[in-house]
């Protein structure tokens, strides 16, 4: 199972709710958090992502792999920004993350994948006109969330296999084989789609 960005099933209002409308809810979100600039204000938006957790009854556990996944990239930038910006845009900075992060993780979590491609489908059938193809971009919005849950799982199952090895601290024994596995996953993929014709004109 993936940490990050796999579908959780359930029915709480937020699984309901039809994928189009949160979609556009989530760029509305993400937009707000980058327009924000005050700690308190993006503080309330990030108990507003919490708050949204609850709601969508998301279980514990896979709010705590989210979190736990976020923590270090939000310490080493909190740091940086910290020690070249100051402590005040540090904070705003990893809020802003936290916040846009998190929603989009939410979001993953109670929409799949296909009411998503759909979705996108349907909201773009009438640029059809102008030349643009719907399908394509449904595809392209689809694989772009599997591949960041298949990435997941690929470091998952590395990170899984280095505390095996005992060879946790190791950043050779992560690197080689995750990018290893990524390609090799990215070459079936690619296989995959050719042998559907994607891409034939």
């Amino acid at each position: 199972m993936s940490p990050v960005g796999l579908y959780e099933p359930g029915t709480s209002q937020l699984h309901r709710l039809g994928a189009g409308w949160k979609f556009l809810a989530l760029l509305a979100f993400a937009v707000l958090t980058f327009v924000l600039g005050s700690p308190l204000a993006l503080g309330g938006c990030v108990l507003a992502v919490a708050v949204a957790y609850l709601v969508g009854r998301i279980p514990p556990r896979r709010c705590w792999q989210a979190v736990r996944l976020l923590i270090p990239l939000l310490l080493v930038v909190f740091l940086l920004q910290w020690w070249m910006l100051g402590l005040d845009t540090a904070a705003v900075v990893c809020l802003r993350l936290l916040g846009a992060l998190t929603a989009a993780n939410l979001f993953t979590l109670t929409t799949r994948v296909d009411d998503l491609v759909t979705a996108v489908e349907r909201g773009l059938g009438p640029l059809r006109r102008f030349g643009i193809r719907p399908e394509r971009i449904g595809l392209l919005v689809g694989l772009t969330l599997q591949a960041v849950a298949a990435l997941s799982t690929i470091a998952t199952q590395v990170r899984e296999a280095q505390r095996a090895r005992n060879a946790e601290r190791s950043f050779p024994a992560f690197a080689v084989p995750f990018l290893v596995r990524t390609l090799r996953h990215a070459d079936e993929l690619g296989e995959a789609l050719a042998a559907r014709g994607v891409g034939d004109d």
